[in-house]
């Protein structure tokens, strides 16, 4: 079995960046942790992250056929891209939408995201730790679509 895990912009300067919403650990100590933890289930995870759009939605294009489910942490493009939305949507894949923080306890335009309808579901507010909830939530999909 084989995951994507796509990450957004600024999230390359996690450890340095808002250390009180964010945390300390950086972009690379989270992944590492989340394919460790995949790996342990026999999953292969493979990560991919970009500040910009196109990279994002390039990434999503590419998964289908390669991948059985996606984890994605679109950060700022949560609440403004219809085109990350419109390519979890096309990519055919379950989606889990992953998020550091809390943003419904953050500013109101936060409160959206454009991409969890498309999504199996949305884990935030749980820091780091969030990443490999999402690795277990997207598991306990796929295997339930296999039974």
């Amino acid at each position: 079995m084989k995951i994507l895990l796509v990450n957004g912009p600024n999230l390359k300067r996690l450890g340095t960046r808002e250390p009180s919403v964010y945390g300390t650990d950086t972009l690379d100590q989270i992944v590492g942790r989340a394919v460790r933890h995949a790996a342990a289930r026999q999953v292969l995870l493979d990560a991919v992250q970009s500040d910009d759009e196109a990279g994002i939605v390039r990434a999503l294009g590419a998964a289908h056929g390669a991948y059985d489910g996606i984890i994605i942490n679109p950060a700022a493009y949560t609440h403004t891209s219809v085109a990350i939305r419109d390519a979890i949507a096309a990519s055919g894949l379950p989606v889990v939408e992953v998020h550091l923080s809390n943003t419904h306890a953050r500013e109101a335009f936060r409160h959206t995201s454009l991409t969890a309808p498309v999504c199996v579901g949305q884990i935030m507010g749980f820091g780091a730790a969030g990443y490999t909830l999402a690795v277990d939530a997207l598991l306990s999909v796929l295997n339930a679509k296999s039974e």
